[in-house]
């Protein structure tokens, strides 16, 4: 569906400008590169997991080139991004990074779509606030995570409790994503975030959080955000219930197979040989039936041992599958004590 490019993007009026960098966070992920925007975003995945299902969690990246007219809102964001104003040589040079690519008709895009999860809920009451609707949670809140009222579930989640989201942002060159849910109703939502500096707009100052959602009235004094029912490009499509992250004006390194790959079986080969998660990226599978053959390969990673420097996955795999467990005594040995 072709938009009209109006009033897709939120962003909170203040009434001046105090914070000139971008959120620092976003400098984290950008040294972790695409591990960091795969771990973070499978994770999320496996700690939604549907507590009935007793499969696998299922997560599909795909990478292609999608046409930025085809982008909800982008005309909107890049009037934004032409209006910021760097106050120091970082932010400056960020915002010529931004602007570089924001003339392309078409741009690089990555999505991660899980199955087996529990998606959001709650997205038909946007901005609730409220503890049990997960999708104002993660669509409007920084910092912040659903917390399981499992206490055990919750002790075991793997993510970065809030932090996480903002990996996507970090992974496109203007700092943007999209989430698209699909509920137990299978209701269909789009949301979003882009991640600027505070700045001025048509005579406005505004914060440096932008939000794609609608604005309602919620009562004689306040507002709210409301999501969009998911009517958008296809590549923003969840018809099954679960997350997709899309991530358009992808960074240069991300798209790449391979490295996608080693990512996934780096940091996820446990949960794969156990039959808890199985990845299909761009139609290679990687499950508990493929992963031996595909950490063996020189495709993938180094196979001697002695031009093995960092990544040892081949041989935790390895050892994992085809080593008999052994009994390992720790002793501790008495503690001395001086006064």
């Amino acid at each position: 569906m072709l938009l009209n490019e109006t009033n897709y993007w939120r962003f909170s009026k203040i009434p001046n400008i105090e914070e000139s960098n971008f959120n620092k966070v976003l400098e984290r992920f950008y040294d972790m590169k695409v591990t960091g925007l795969v771990r973070e975003n499978i994770q999320n995945s496996l700690d939604g997991k549907l507590k009935s299902y007793e499969g696998p969690v299922s997560v599909k990246i795909q990478t292609g080139e999608l046409e930025t007219r085809c982008i909800p809102g982008n005309e909107e964001l890049i009037d934004r991004i032409r209006a910021l104003q760097g106050r120091n040589s970082y932010t400056k040079e960020a915002i010529r990074h931004m602007l570089n690519k924001v003339d392309q008709r078409s741009v690089s895009y990555i999505s991660f779509e899980d199955q087996n999860t529990k998606g959001l809920t709650g997205a038909s009451y946007g901005q609730s606030n409220s503890k049990e609707h997960t999708w104002g949670i993660y669509a409007y809140n920084k910092g912040v995570h659903f917390e399981e009222s499992d206490s055990t579930i919750e002790t075991a989640r793997g993510g970065s409790h809030g932090v996480g989201k903002i990996a996507s942002n970090a992974a496109s060159d203007i700092h943007l994503m999209f989430f698209a849910n699909c509920d137990q109703n299978g209701e269909q939502h789009l949301g979003g975030t882009i991640q600027l500096i505070e700045h001025a707009y048509k005579d406005q100052y505004y914060r440096a959080s932008g939000y794609f959602a609608k604005l309602q009235q919620d009562n004689d004094t306040s507002t709210k955000f409301m999501p969009f029912k998911n009517e958008f490009h296809e590549v923003f499509s969840k018809t099954t219930r679960g997350l997709k992250i899309i991530i358009p004006y992808l960074r240069k390194g991300y798209a790449e197979t391979d490295d996608i790959i080693t990512s996934v079986c780096d940091s996820f080969f446990m949960s794969i040989i156990e039959g808890k998660l199985e990845v299909e990226v761009n139609n290679i599978k990687i499950n508990s039936d493929t992963i031996h053959d595909i950490v063996t390969s020189s495709t993938y990673y180094e196979q001697k041992i002695e031009e093995i420097k960092k990544i040892f996955t081949p041989l935790y795999v390895n050892t994992y599958l085809e080593k008999a467990p052994q009994n390992l005594v720790i002793e501790l040995s008495p503690r001395v004590w001086t006064v």
